[in-house]
């Protein structure tokens, strides 16, 4: 059996029961730890399971596919994934992969940023489009995330903005001259991403995304409320621009773009969260 089990997204205690009798049952258990992270080690999550984790970087699952799904035809094998295991869409190919070797898949579940993005206050169904944000260079500024947004905001609907991680990443020099060099792991920050956002709003210039009347609400650690990590914090994109990125409290950070109309409860949950009170509760009057 070839299992892809979700971790959830705080620590080694959020997977499953069902997922951790899975673990213990394998023969060898993979980490996917690309597409995001968990807030503790490696080590941690040993203990805890029981059993060695092998690193799977991003080479690994998109080239040497057949060397995890070695043997789970005949013995139980493990991929685990940050958050839920659909999350992203390398992990729909190895089990297409798995599928076409005619090995028996299991998925188990987990919570993943999407759903624990309720903990904003906004109802998960007023939620349009998921987008990403990269990180931008001086030549590569993409924005196709500003076309999916304001198709969201037409029709009044929520925009979950994942923001960039680099993990295991090599150089342009270091990439073009094949030396297995990787720059140290990066987290966009909300600072950063309001900025980008920003300045294509600057390039665009169609409202979508303007300072002064978008309302948003940032999240970091979003179920790791035990020692007080979790921070929320709300306000315009001016106003979460201006604060000092402390603010926001450790990585890994999402933000979401509050659609153009807001149901009361959801106006007044997440306003607790306001850096400005009174300038969240006039614009956000104007979208009930």
């Amino acid at each position: 059996m070839f299992y892809v089990i979700g971790l959830g997204l705080c620590d080694e205690k959020d997977i499953t029961v069902r997922g951790l009798e899975a673990v213990k049952s394998c023969s060898r258990v993979y980490l996917e730890a690309y597409t995001s992270i968990l807030m503790v080690n490696k080590d941690r999550l040993e203990a805890f399971y029981g059993k060695s984790l092998i690193l799977a970087d991003r080479d690994m699952v998109e080239l040497e596919s057949d060397e995890i799904l070695r043997d789970a035809a005949t013995e139980n094998v493990a991929f685990l994934v940050v958050g839920d295991p659909f999350g992203a869409t390398t992990h729909t190919d190895l089990l297409l992969r798995a599928r076409d070797l005619q090995i028996p898949t299991q998925i188990i579940h987990n919570a993943s940023i999407i759903n624990a993005a309720g903990c904003s206050g906004l109802q998960l169904y007023n939620f349009g489009q998921t987008v990403s944000l990269v990180f931008f260079t001086d030549t590569w500024k993409p924005d196709s995330f500003y076309d999916r947004i304001a198709e969201n905001a037409k029709f009044g609907l929520h925009t979950l903005v994942l923001l960039d991680i680099k993990v295991k990443e090599q150089s342009e020099e270091n990439l073009a001259r094949g030396r297995k060099i990787y720059e140290p792991p990066r987290y966009m920050s909300i600072p950063t991403a309001v900025n980008q956002l920003l300045e294509i709003e600057s390039i665009r210039k169609e409202g979508i995304l303007d300072g002064d009347s978008t309302l948003a609400i940032a999240l970091s650690r979003s179920t790791d409320d035990d020692d007080g990590a979790q921070r929320i914090v709300a306000g315009t994109l001016s106003d979460l621009q201006v604060q000092p990125e402390s603010m926001f409290g450790k990585p890994l950070h999402s933000l979401i773009i509050a659609g153009k109309k807001l149901h009361e409860l959801e106006a007044v949950y997440a306003g607790a969260f306001a850096v400005n009170q009174e300038n969240w509760n006039s614009i956000a009057k104007k979208h009930l």
